[in-house]
């Protein structure tokens, strides 16, 4: 009995080595296998052209900065601003409704009683009959409401004048032109009504005043050849072409 079990543990002896290596074998199988299994490869993206990339779009919510092109005009210029000089047109309305805001337009801070008064003088044209002295376009001048001292007084407060049209009646338009007509074609007549502010550090005052122009315009022999003149106009209220 005891040579049978000995016989039998020196048997299991010797086959305890091949046990080992079959196992060892086929850990390392195994760990082969695993091994093996690789994640697939994922191809490399191309680098993108810096000359390429699209340019960043703003957010939303970003403020954005307006950038004046170098094109840009100025501001057109205030259509209601009186000219420097008298203006050259064929049109006797239109120099009629410019002349008469002229007239009533003045302001202390810019300009000296002289130079608003001879800038008026430079357009009365007097006729070569005489019919229109200069001293009717002094006296017509202080029938506005402005005279050398009252432009002084207002001069400390500031004053200055403003005027638009309100509407303007020539000619056949003006009953007294109809029954006492000119004495030449090409001399015409309009009365225009002014929308009248005065500003002063005092306040402001409105009010509403009519003026006659009278206007030489071609054919008539007295009057320029390209362009129309102003050769007189009337503030005072008995003068008024109505």
């Amino acid at each position: 009995m005891k040579l049978k079990w000995l016989a039998h543990r020196n048997g299991t002896g010797r086959h305890r080595p091949w046990i080992l290596l079959l196992v060892t074998a086929v850990v390392i199988a195994g760990i082969a296998a695993v091994l093996s299994i690789r994640p697939p490869e994922v191809a490399p993206v191309a680098s993108t052209p810096v000359s390429s990339v699209p340019a960043a779009v703003a957010s939303p919510t970003a403020t954005a900065t307006a950038v004046e092109p170098s094109t840009m005009t100025s501001s057109p210029p205030d259509q209601s601003a009186v000219p420097a000089g008298e203006p050259s047109t064929l049109d006797y309305r239109v120099l009629a409704n410019i002349a008469a805001r002229t007239i009533y337009t003045w302001d202390t801070r810019t300009a000296t009683y002289s130079e608003t008064y001879g800038r008026l003088r430079s357009w009365w044209q007097v006729l070569p009959d005489g019919s229109n002295p200069l001293t009717i376009f002094a006296q017509q001048f202080e029938a506005t409401g402005t005279n050398a001292a009252a432009y002084a007084s207002l001069t400390g407060a500031k004053g200055y004048r403003t005027a638009q049209p309100v509407n303007s009646s020539c000619d056949e338009q003006l009953a007294q032109y109809v029954q006492q007509p000119p004495p030449w074609v090409g001399l015409h007549v309009c009365t225009v009504t002014l929308s009248v502010v005065e500003h002063a550090t005092s306040g402001v005052n409105k009010y509403t005043a009519p003026i006659s122009i009278v206007v030489n315009c071609p054919p008539a022999v007295s009057a320029t050849a390209d362009r129309c003149e102003m050769v007189a106009f009337y503030a005072a209220p008995e003068r008024i072409v109505y």
